[in-house]
């Protein structure tokens, strides 16, 4: 089991920006970050410290209300775990 996890309840996020402000929020990605998945991909890699684990919660509604932005999520996912190896991002029904 990780011994750093953050959870993060994606209930009631049912936009693009919404889900950015939810991660700048929950992992402290500075001011300037802006709603764009190159930004989250930067900052996942390259700005914060993260912790060993992200639980993205309740992630359904996010899908079905932006489907193209929820594939662009699950590829960073799946890129995340190749770059860090020893961390995880996962969705948790």
């Amino acid at each position: 089991m990780p011994k750093d996890t953050v959870t993060i309840d994606l209930t009631g996020i049912n936009s693009k920006a919404a889900i950015h402000q939810a991660f700048k929020q929950h992992l402290g990605f500075p001011d300037w970050y802006g709603p764009s998945w190159d930004a989250l991909w930067d900052a996942i890699i390259a700005v914060v410290e993260m912790p060993d684990e992200v639980v993205l919660l309740n992630w359904q509604k996010f899908a079905e209300a932006c489907p193209k932005d929820m594939q662009i999520l699950r590829q960073i996912i799946a890129d995340y775990h190749e770059e860090r190896p020893a961390k995880r991002l996962v969705l948790v029904e």
